[in-house]
């Protein structure tokens, strides 16, 4: 059985917003499977379980993303069977990178999973969302939606073409047949 966290943010204040890259991918995840994720434990997050495994929003915001892995424990999923979700603003927009183990850099959900499974050896898939335009901060960047029209639709693929990598992870696709199918560059 596999683990997929989407990270994000819940609220219709951060609905498809770029830190909510995660979350976006794991409800077309859901609808590819007839499915919805539904809130649980209090609402602290929402899952769904597929074929192969069980996707997962927390819904405790991006930087406590790990306070969920708790709940997930009983089915001694292994850290190389979990994969986070996620968007990464160093990548450009419409990139993905699929990538085993690693640093968080400095990416604070990533940070909370690492220290909750005590390992890095899980797989990311990240979305690529781009740096911030001159003069725009960093929180400003990552909480707003996409208006680029052009980097929109080539997120809104990413997002689209990340659900498809989850759908290839879930029925037994390597880490190097992920990448070699999903990594690319973004558009800027």
């Amino acid at each position: 059985m596999k683990l997929i966290l989407g990270l994000g943010n819940p609220g219709a204040k951060y609905e498809h917003t770029r830190h909510n890259a995660g979350f976006d991918a794991l409800e077309q995840t859901a609808a590819f499977f007839q499915t919805v994720l539904k809130k649980r434990c209090f609402c602290k997050y929402a899952f769904a379980k597929v074929p192969g495994g069980i996707l997962v929003k927390p819904l405790t915001y991006m930087n406590a993303s790990g306070n969920i892995i708790k709940h997930f424990r009983k089915y001694n999923i292994d850290p190389c069977d979990i994969m986070v979700v996620c968007d990464n603003m160093d990548l450009a927009a419409g990139g993905l990178r699929v990538r085993q183990g690693g640093g968080n850099g400095g990416q604070k959900g990533l940070n909370s999973i690492e220290e909750a499974l005590g390992s890095s050896d899980w797989i990311r898939l990240f979305i690529g969302t781009g740096r911030p335009a001159e003069g725009v901060q960093v929180v400003d960047h990552v909480l707003s939606v996409e208006t680029d029209p052009v980097k929109k639709e080539a997120l809104q693929k990413a997002i689209a073409d990340a659900s498809e990598a989850v759908r290839d992870f879930l029925g037994g696709q390597t880490v190097a047949q992920l990448q070699s199918k999903y990594n690319r560059k973004g558009i800027l």
